[in-house]
């Protein structure tokens, strides 16, 4: 459960508000030179994979995924798990491994220097993204006009455009 929902269980903040969602892609070498087509792809022999660690929320998703798709042996096969996201997408960018697992708004960031795979619809995990007001906070009224300023209309054309997906229904 992610801690924002934790928080709010125990008290601590106003009920959370799921503004935006993303997805998982695999980056590639730009150009995709090892010709991976697919997730199955990454069973390649001698592919270098780079996964985020367990209990980061990258490498949980990634994890689902492999599962998902009966491939859950390739984190084994990975030649790192990282701390975060960003150190998956700068393995791959700087060509220390050919595939990773990050989100889609991580890699448009260095669009033109990666190549994307997709990750089926079926294999895809639920990302959300919710924020909650900190009840204690001296500045209650004003934090909880900005979680509800992320559903405007505004703050939502951003999030598309910077590659966040909407909110699911």
């Amino acid at each position: 459960m992610p801690l924002v929902w934790q928080l709010h269980r125990q008290g601590w903040v106003t009920r959370p508000v799921v503004f935006t969602s993303n997805r998982l892609v695999v980056v590639v070498a730009h150009g995709n030179p090892q010709h991976i087509a697919s997730v199955g792809g990454l069973e390649k022999p001698g592919l270098k994979i780079v996964v985020a660690a367990a209990g980061v929320p990258v490498g949980d998703y990634t994890r689902k995924v492999l599962k998902r798709l009966a491939l859950s042996d390739l984190v084994d096969k990975a030649v790192s798990q990282e701390t975060d996201v960003r150190e998956v997408l700068a393995k791959v960018v700087l060509g220390e491994a050919d595939a990773g697992f990050v989100y889609a708004t991580d890699a448009k960031t260095v669009k033109g220097k990666v190549s994307l795979v997709g990750i089926p619809s079926s294999a895809q995990p639920q990302v959300l993204y919710a924020a909650a007001a900190v009840k204690s906070s001296s500045h209650l009224q004003a934090a909880k006009a900005w979680v509800k300023r992320l559903l405007s209309k505004r703050a939502q054309r951003k999030l598309r455009a910077a590659g966040f997906l909407r909110i699911p229904h």
